[in-house]
């Protein structure tokens, strides 16, 4: 198997809990990768292999053609992936710019911090207007943008985004996936995508993959997942 990032075979878990089963998928330079999946289903613990918080029990993580599997995580940072977790985790005790120039603090990006915070500010206008206040202050959908725009400080080749939908309102929602459509085509970003808000993630997709209990069943584009019947029965409610 080929692509930008490759996951070979990998099993994974916690302790003696398996979780991931012989989890193989690609990405591909400049594609939109959703991974699709109830709760518990296992999405959260592949980004957590791959970035490096958790250490594969078999298989392989290769990034550029570069095996990366157990590679503590804040080398797999300095690789420039960048991963905006559920939930965002922003530093509520701190301001928005605070918690923005925070994203920049790699060698390789912080050279570049003032250019790109001008562009993340311009990506997403209202958190220049919140620059001043504490993080803790926003709005759900704000700190989602705020914490996507943390992780665009890196200047990232690879972009994760952990649930970025979880929690919020059906209106926001639709808000945050627009800002992600606004980041794919301003940047030419290459995104990994988990998500239960299957008709979301599917519109933005180049492909996807759904997981349950750990092991992969199904992948295809994302047109074609979007009129896959056992798709629409199981996550759309059709």
């Amino acid at each position: 198997m080929s692509g930008f990032l490759v996951v070979e075979r990998v099993s994974a878990g916690y302790g003696l809990a398996s979780v991931l089963r012989d989890v193989s998928l690609h990405v591909d330079k400049g594609e939109v990768v959703a991974v699709l999946g109830a709760n518990g289903a296992g999405k959260t613990t592949l980004l957590r292999t791959i970035y490096g918080l958790i250490a594969p029990t078999s298989g392989r993580v290769v990034f550029e053609d570069a095996d990366i599997s157990g590679t503590p995580a804040h080398h797999i940072v300095s690789r420039r992936l960048a991963m905006v977790p559920e939930g965002g985790r922003l530093f509520t005790f701190m301001t928005v710019k605070e918690n923005l120039e925070l994203g920049a603090f790699n060698p390789s990006s912080r050279a570049e911090t003032r250019r790109n915070l001008e562009e993340v500010l311009t990506l997403f206008p209202i958190l220049a207007e919140r620059g001043s206040q504490l993080a803790g202050s926003l709005s759900g959908g704000e700190r989602q943008m705020c914490a996507i725009g943390r992780a665009l400080m890196s200047h990232p080749k690879l972009l994760a985004l952990d649930e970025p939908s979880a929690g919020l309102s059906p209106g926001m929602v639709e808000k945050v996936f627009d800002f992600i459509r606004s980041v794919v085509a301003s940047r030419h970003l290459t995104i990994l995508l988990v998500e239960q808000h299957v008709e979301d993630a599917l519109e933005i997709a180049n492909r996807a993959y759904v997981i349950e209990r750990g092991e992969i069943v199904k992948t295809g584009t994302g047109d074609a997942l979007m009129q896959d019947q056992d798709i629409q029965r199981a996550y759309m409610g059709l």
